[in-house]
């Protein structure tokens, strides 16, 4: 899919109108920044190779807004005692990873002498992603008691949608080549398997485009102050799309799109 930026800005406008909405019903919000390290799983390197995934980790950064339906900002006191105000938060995210890929596993192995070897070991990427996006987050213990200091441990799991603009990066240094039009620089198993007639686009991605992902994660809150949070969580997040990390060969070995779990670590501050 092309990347088009009015989708984007859609779901950025949609997700403020949103939040706009429940502002005016009085819920409060909270604002907070995530960083940490990223395991990408894309079709660089062997499948459930310890190298692999390992060797393929990056960084992801993310600014993150929530409502919170348990506190009323209109009159600064509690909301309706209920099961969803006491339990749910909306969290809305605009967030950035990048990770630097190379191929791992016995077939890329230095051990391996052949040239289709070589050509895996000369050949790597970046995956950068650029996501928007909402999440439901459940918290299992009282949202009210947790900010009142009944206990300093708010674990939650939490599952939504984003939204993700990639533009995936392919390099190879083949025979001293940087040509990734050259069907020789890359491994012939997935030459074979397109059209005799070579073309680059049948399995390498090199440029803008967009994807639909699903997000889920399990994590916990740790009350530092009356409005500050620490937090902390680890994401699965799942493209429905194989060509987020510029790569999607025809073999039979291609099982899964492309996919991610990503620990962060956060700093979330109430606003109202």
């Amino acid at each position: 899919m092309t990347l088009n930026f009015k989708q984007l800005t859609f779901i950025f406008v949609f997700i403020l109108g949103i939040n706009k909405c429940y502002s005016q019903l009085g819920f409060s919000n909270e604002i907070g920044v995530i960083a940490g390290p990223v395991a990408f799983q894309s079709d660089f390197g062997e499948r459930s190779d310890f190298a692999t995934n390992s060797g393929n980790t990056g960084i992801g950064i993310g600014v993150v807004h929530y409502i919170n339906f348990a506190y009323r900002a209109d009159c600064n006191c509690y909301s309706t005692d209920t099961f969803f105000n006491d339990h749910f938060k909306l969290r809305n995210e605009i967030s950035w990873n990048k990770t630097e890929l190379n191929h791992f596993g016995q077939w890329a192995d230095a051990s391996q002498t052949g040239a289709n070897a070589e050509r895996l070991r000369t050949h790597s990427g970046t995956a950068q992603n650029f996501d928007i996006g909402t999440q439901i987050e459940f918290f299992p213990k009282s949202i009210r008691s947790f900010q009142a200091f009944g206990y300093s441990f708010a674990p939650f799991v939490s599952l939504g949608v984003h939204l993700t603009a990639s533009n995936p990066d392919v390099e190879t240094v083949y025979n001293g080549s940087t040509n990734i039009d050259d069907s020789n620089n890359f491994y012939q198993p997935w030459v074979n398997a397109t059209d005799p007639d070579f073309n680059t686009d049948s399995f390498l991605f090199d440029g803008n485009q967009t994807a639909w992902s699903v997000v889920g994660s399990i994590g916990t809150r740790y009350k530092l102050t009356v409005l500050s949070d620490l937090m902390i969580d680890l994401r699965w997040q799942y493209y429905f799309n194989d060509k987020v990390d510029g790569l999607d060969h025809n073999l039979a070995s291609n099982k899964a799109n492309d996919w991610l779990v990503w620990l962060n670590f956060g700093y979330i501050y109430y606003l109202d």
